[in-house]
């Protein structure tokens, strides 16, 4: 019984601070230098969005685009929610019509892809789609030709990497990529 109240205790807690780490997204988030977004199609709201928002943060990605995740557990971010801005949409069609008009190129990570990440030279105004690791794309990836499929190289006998383990190694690839200049040595 104890275990019970205090489980319901910190989820209580924790969709406080959600709502209060939103609101401070929505007033206080600055898009970081790199023209590059995240878009996060219907991740479980537990540790990886924090997670994630931490990664995007330290690489200085312009925005994180959360489709379908109306809560997470802001604890993991560290602060970081507060400082990347973020768009919630209830479908990725939303934030497709909204990046592709702006002028991005899309990037989903499929397994089966025959492109290696380490081996596309990203645009300055590129998205990477991050699907949910048990679903996959919320979507049909036929329905959007212009996406390009890409991988991330592995030698192990494990089938893929943590989505957010994923989304720091692209953000850092693009990063490479674009601006050599700012990475220390």
């Amino acid at each position: 019984m104890r275990k019970r109240n205090l489980f319901k205790s910190r989820e209580k807690y924790g969709e406080k601070l959600f709502v209060r780490e939103k609101y401070k997204n929505q007033t206080e988030a600055k898009p970081g230098p790199h023209q590059v977004v995240l878009i996060l199609d219907n991740l479980k709201g537990n540790f990886n969005v924090g997670k994630i928002f931490r990664s995007a943060e330290v690489f200085g990605v312009q925005e994180i685009h959360l489709i379908d995740i109306p809560y997470f557990d802001p604890v993991p971010a560290k602060g970081t929610i507060r400082k990347v801005p973020a768009t919630w949409n209830d479908t990725f069609e939303v934030s497709y019509a909204l990046l592709k008009a702006q002028g991005y190129q899309f990037y989903a990570f499929d397994a089966g892809a025959s492109t290696y990440m380490h081996k596309t030279s990203f645009p300055k105004k590129s998205a990477f789609i991050m699907g949910h690791e048990g679903f996959g794309l919320s979507f049909q990836l036929e329905d959007f030709p212009d996406i390009q499929k890409i991988k991330i190289q592995q030698f192990g006998k494990t089938e893929s990497l943590n989505v957010s383990v994923a989304a720091s190694l692209s953000v850092y690839e693009y990063v490479r990529q674009n601006y050599q200049s700012d990475i220390i040595n």
